[in-house]
């Protein structure tokens, strides 16, 4: 069994689950505790029962509670060295015993899932995302990436299911209310990625056997649901690919996703 839900997903915060037969974690605790528990408990989901949080970098939307979670239930944090460093806040309500270090680019374990934290392109100390193996099942989560690099695509390749960024439409970052050099952040190199790079990503990775995409970090400014969805199906109609070749969905930023069986 490989469980994936999206608790929360977008510019106001962040916070993924996922379940194994063994093992539950989150992915990011980027909205209060409160709301992560509620949400967790809408799946049938004990806070107490997490085996672990990972965190992909120290932006306020993906660790707002990650502290009072680890604190109140006695959870474990894996981050890298330089996440954990540039986190002290959280790092400080966290007892030591649940302070957890991998290396970024490197395989480890959690009970009976594989973990390969990789590398990404954005504005915080060294940002990762993360590839979620078990029982020949991949799962992926790639968010906040500045531009796709084949890295980047190497990593995702062979995913069986994959979370990815689709974070502003170009045209309307332009027009929303964000001043001149937020827009400016979001739209660079070290910034997120736009709806029609993360068709395109998704385009390349049909090709490796990827069956089911849910979309998420969507910006509450400079994106719609609608508006992403259907960028990702002009993108599989501009390179030939069939629609019905990928399961869509769209994770919402203010309720948790259903739940994917992988």
């Amino acid at each position: 069994m490989l469980n994936f839900c999206s608790l929360y997903s977008g510019s106001t915060g962040n916070s993924l689950f996922v379940e194994s037969n063994n093992t539950k974690i989150l992915i990011d605790a980027g909205v209060s505790c409160k709301k992560i528990v509620e949400a967790l408990n809408s799946i049938n989901v004990e806070p107490s029962s997490l085996d672990a949080i990972l965190v992909t970098h120290e932006h306020a939307d993906h660790i707002q509670s990650l502290g009072t979670l680890s604190k109140k239930f006695d959870i474990p944090v894996f981050a890298n060295k330089k996440t954990w460093d540039a986190m002290p806040s959280q790092k400080d309500k966290i007892s030591s015993n649940n302070i957890k270090f991998f290396n970024s680019n490197e395989m480890f374990e959690i009970e009976d899932l594989k973990i390969h934290p990789f590398s990404i392109p954005h504005d915080a100390i060294d940002p990762c995302g993360f590839n979620i193996f078990c029982d020949d099942k991949k799962i992926s989560i790639a968010t906040d990436i500045g531009h796709m690099t084949t890295n980047i695509l190497s990593n995702l390749e062979n995913s069986n299911f994959l979370l990815l960024e689709s974070n502003y439409d170009p045209e309307v970052l332009k027009c929303c209310s964000y001043p001149f050099a937020l827009k400016n952040r979001i739209a660079g190199p070290n910034g997120h990625l736009s709806n029609n790079l993360a068709g395109k990503t998704i385009s390349h990775l049909i090709n490796s056997g990827l069956k089911q995409v849910m979309l998420g970090h969507l910006s509450k400014e400079s994106n719609f649901p609608e508006l992403a969805y259907n960028t990702i199906l002009e993108e599989l109609y501009l390179s030939n690919t069939p629609k019905d070749s990928i399961i869509l969905d769209v994770a919402s930023r203010i309720a948790p996703s259903k739940v994917v069986n992988i």
